[in-house]
């Protein structure tokens, strides 16, 4: 048990730990420095301009594609070329991707709302 003059103490330096500035309302937006902040990252999707995954097969200059599942952690790659003969020059990476990973997924739960996988573009 804390005494007389220790409790005094503590009770003099609780009002000094005080933020000077009162945090924010649960429902309050967030400031325009941290949304400022979160544009101005170099990883944000906004600012790299389109996404590889959006970009048709002839647009990618890469020659392996990789698309991996953020729900099983599965991977499936397949050559620029396999992907341009099975479904065309013109066909989206996000839409190639997205096939590849359906066909083989793993988790079948019976509700279209829980069913497939989670595909993140490499």
């Amino acid at each position: 048990m804390p005494t007389t003059k220790q409790m005094d103490k503590m009770a003099a330096l609780v009002g000094r730990n005080m933020p000077q500035k009162p945090g924010l309302a649960p429902g309050a937006d967030l400031p325009e420095e941290y949304w400022r902040a979160l544009l101005d990252d170099p990883r944000a999707e906004a600012q790299s301009g389109a996404s590889e995954a959006a970009l048709r097969l002839d647009q990618i200059p890469r020659h392996l594609l990789r698309v991996g599942c953020r729900r099983c952690a599965r991977i499936v790659e397949i050559q620029k070329v396999d992907a341009v003969r099975l479904y065309g020059r013109q066909a989206l990476w996000k839409d190639v991707g997205r096939r590849l990973l359906d066909n083989t997924c793993t988790h079948r739960t019976g509700r279209l709302e829980e069913d497939g996988c989670w595909p993140a573009f490499e």
